[in-house]
């Protein structure tokens, strides 16, 4: 038996962070990921996870700790493709490592992601979108860092590890202000700033002061934001925003609705998908199409673009009555 421990330390210490250059916020992810399936599988087997061997995590256990993922716990299908998505990328690490285990590795490679329903996403429109950057107090400490970190997250699109990962250094106010961005998959972009948005920024240097944390954005005691920080601070601004908004109240305000928010509005400015591509940060711009698919407006042009075919009259023909047994029902269709 091939002991699991040597070789997913391996993979979490040095094949992630250092030959992968996967980000902090990946690295944890995939972790999580692996102590929710050690402990499913110690529990099944009756042992401890330390000694687990790699022989043991076959197809069917796998499989097994998937379907508990989303029966027993309550996950998503996207969180169940996400854990499967860590379980594969140590299956094709371990393929050559351990030549013995190559069958049994191959199967777990072979389990599919699961079909996710594509819905549409949710962004906030004009209005609502500056109520919320209205909401913080500009004559506390707190609130004028609030507003330029709602600032910031909105206009420049940015994921919330992005948001609270940005440094003093990142940000570059003259001779135009911008910020420079490490994105997923360590892909760096610059993005430009509005004038509203500089102002807020500069607002914030002004109090903010020389802190010994790199970090942009602090937190009460000095130290970096947390994710789980700035998604209080936004509720909290959002709730703020609703009273003057009601419009808000309907839709969940997380911090990657700001980032949708941002995509849809530069859309809907620039109509060109591929600039939309190029500030979010994605790889491909295949990504970006589901802001494509939630504007009405890039429909509507194509409507007017084309003319409505005319209706030609005719007279209703009863169906054969052979061929019409011949069709299949609805609940097969």
């Amino acid at each position: 038996m091939t002991p699991l421990a040597p070789h997913l330390t391996a993979f979490l210490r040095d094949r992630l962070p250092r030959e992968r250059g996967a980000s902090p916020h990946t690295c944890d992810a995939y972790a999580y990921a692996f102590q929710l399936l050690l402990g499913f599988a110690a529990r099944r087997l009756a042992t401890t996870p330390s000694a687990l061997a790699l022989e043991q995590l076959d197809v069917k256990l796998v499989l097994a700790f998937l379907d508990d993922l989303e029966t027993a716990r309550g996950n998503s299908a996207r969180t169940r493709n996400a854990r499967l998505a860590a379980i594969r990328s140590f299956a094709r690490f371990v393929e050559y490592r351990a030549p013995a285990c190559m069958q049994q590795i191959r199967g777990v490679l072979a389990i599919p992601m699961k079909r996710m329903d594509e819905k549409l996403v949710s962004y906030l429109t004009h209005e609502e979108i500056q109520a919320v950057l209205d909401a913080p107090d500009p004559h506390s400490r707190d609130g004028v860092r609030d507003r330029a970190m709602l600032h910031v997250a909105f206009a420049a699109g940015l994921r919330v590890s992005e948001l609270v990962g940005l440094r003093t250094d990142d940000v570059m106010m003259q001779p135009q202000p911008a910020i420079h961005v490490i994105g997923k998959g360590r892909r760096e972009r610059t993005l430009p700033l509005w004038k509203a948005t500089a102002k807020a920024l500069r607002a914030w240097f002004g109090l903010r002061g020389d802190a010994a944390c790199p970090e942009l954005f602090l937190n009460a005691r000095g130290g970096p934001l947390s994710r789980d920080g700035f998604e209080y601070i936004l509720a909290k601004h959002v709730a703020t925003a609703a009273a003057s908004v009601p419009s808000i109240l309907k839709k969940h305000v997380s911090p990657h609705v700001l980032r949708h928010s941002c995509a849809m509005h530069t859309l809907q400015a620039t109509h060109d998908i591929r600039k939309v591509a190029l500030w979010l940060g994605h790889a491909s711009a295949q990504t970006t199409e589901i802001y494509v698919r939630a504007d009405p407006t890039e429909k509507l042009e194509a409507i007017e673009a084309v003319l409505p075919p005319t209706l030609r009259r005719g007279r209703f023909r009863a169906p054969d009555r052979l061929l019409a047994s011949l069709r299949p029902s609805r609940s097969h269709s």
